[in-house]
């Protein structure tokens, strides 16, 4: 299946002389064999990249706006093409991953536009004649690193603003799902974009991620990623004073207050929590349900929950896929035993699913019981397990809510205005939903604090990471 892409460099497909072996999540079967970059390779596609750079500035904004727009629409044309991509490589279900391109393109039309307003402005200097002229410019070439959960709309959030900014782009998706970068940068040769604004290559760290970490052309780096990772890459960014921005590992907390309307909670926890098979860093981990909904909460969540149709995203009837690979079904339920041992009540799932000859598949999982120190409340578990704490106040929840070093979402259930406006301020998160999950939009800023992360993703923020200010005077 990808047999028609390659490596991408300075405009054309090319072929390698290493590869490697995509596995299906599903089937625990070869996908394919998929073309990987040498360290040779990489280097060529940052001299791609460097070739690039004063041809897509000298574009001007309008015309890379105009661009976007033509890649917007090659991407809606091949959407059948890139959902089945994604399903096939991660196993979410087809419509979710349809969803995820829609979300995608709308990426690439929202910085088309975003193209056209890169403000600078003029301020009064005190010397005489004088002014002050500030002005917006490509911070260079970019270096962008991709997790393999959302294929499709985390290179999107990376590339959409860099060629909106005038900035190329060296792509590195995650070696896991490299068949949707492939669609995707496939999709972009129909912008008519300079040879080499945008060139994609897959390999080992060693062969991309050190050679555009150490050469200083590269100017800035985009991660997408676990925070560890996330620790390694501004260390070695440091050596060349690059920029970074990164989404990084999330925790989310989700209270319950006593005030919510229980069923419409439950209707978005739900889908929510088991989306991508809980594969989502947004997605609510830590749920704090106050005493006088906690029974039937949980009573309903694990009944939603056991409900759940699992299978092959491609199929109709499928809500749930598989986890990734072997290691994640290992590591998610050595988190749900360490719980039940240490006191957690098992209230549904727990275990691999039954009736599958192949595939990553474990159960939804609904834990109860589930005290603050334990590792599947403490940390991000990453997987579909949704851990249930009860609390008696305001102030307790939003305290315990805020015991975490991570800072990416967080979110609220209320049927009060004045408690919503409270549980806002008091959240220490990038983002907080109050009775709803829909955070990821093109037209908003999406990013983290703390260890989730540096820098936004989308809206008119998102663009200013790939920018640089430059201060003229200029005295007549």
């Amino acid at each position: 299946m990808y047999q028609d892409f390659g490596l991408f460099i300075a405009g054309s497909w090319e072929r390698s002389t290493t590869a490697a072996t995509v596995m299906s999540p599903v089937t625990e079967t070869a996908l394919g064999d998929a073309a990987t970059a040498t360290t040779a390779d990489t280097q060529r596609a940052i001299d791609a990249a460097a070739s690039a750079l004063t041809p897509l500035r000298e574009m001007g904004g309008f015309a890379r706006a105009d661009a976007l727009h033509r890649i917007a629409d090659e991407m809606t044309t091949r959407s059948d093409e890139a959902a089945r991509m994604i399903s096939t490589e991660t196993g979410k279900p087809l419509a979710q991953a349809g969803r995820e391109w829609v979300l995608s393109a709308d990426q690439f039309r929202w910085y088309a536009e975003e193209a056209r307003r890169i403000y600078g402005r003029v301020v009064e200097s005190r010397v005489p004649g004088g002014r002050f002229e500030i002005t917006k410019e490509a911070v260079g070439i970019v270096g962008a690193f991709t997790a393999w959960n959302f294929p499709a709309s985390l290179p999107a959030r990376k590339i959409a603003p860099a060629l909106a900014a005038g900035c190329p782009v060296v792509l590195r998706p995650s070696s896991q799902t490299p068949g949707v970068a492939m669609v995707m940068v496939d999709c972009i040769r129909a912008g008519g974009l300079p040879d080499g604004a945008v060139n994609l290559v897959v390999g080992t760290t060693a062969d991309t991620y050190g050679p555009i970490m150490a050469d200083s052309r590269v100017r800035k780096v985009s991660l997408t990623g676990s925070t560890r990772v996330g620790q390694q890459m501004i260390r070695d960014a440091a050596e060349t004073v690059k920029k970074v921005s990164m989404e990084l590992g999330g925790n989310a907390p989700c209270i319950i207050f006593d005030d919510a309307d229980l069923g419409a909670a439950l209707d978005a926890c739900v889908p929510s929590k088991f989306g991508n098979a809980g594969q989502v860093c947004v997605t609510p981990d830590r749920f704090f349900v106050h005493d006088s909904l906690h029974d039937e909460f949980v009573s309903e969540f694990a009944k939603c929950a056991a409900s759940l149709t699992l299978g092959d995203g491609l199929e109709d009837a499928t809500e749930m896929g598989p986890l990734i690979n072997a290691r994640r079904l290992s590591e998610v339920d050595a988190i749900v035993q360490e719980a039940v041992t240490a006191g957690a009540k098992l209230e549904t799932g727990g275990k691999r699913a039954a009736g599958f000859n192949a595939g990553h598949f474990y159960d939804p999982t609904v834990l109860s019981n589930v005290t603050d120190n334990m590792p599947v409340f403490a940390d991000e578990n990453f997987g579909p397990i949704a851990a249930i704490s009860r609390f008696s106040d305001e102030e307790e929840a939003l305290t315990r809510a805020n015991a975490s070093t991570m800072g990416l979402s967080a979110y609220a259930f209320t049927q009060s205005p004045e408690r919503a406006r409270r549980a806002v301020a008091t959240l220490k998160s990038g983002m907080v939903g109050i009775n709803s999950f829909a955070l990821a939009a093109s037209e908003a800023p999406f990013g983290g604090t703390n260890y989730s992360g540096l820098g936004r993703e989308g809206g008119t923020e998102g663009i200013e990471d790939y920018l640089d200010t430059k201060l003229s005077q200029i005295v007549f």
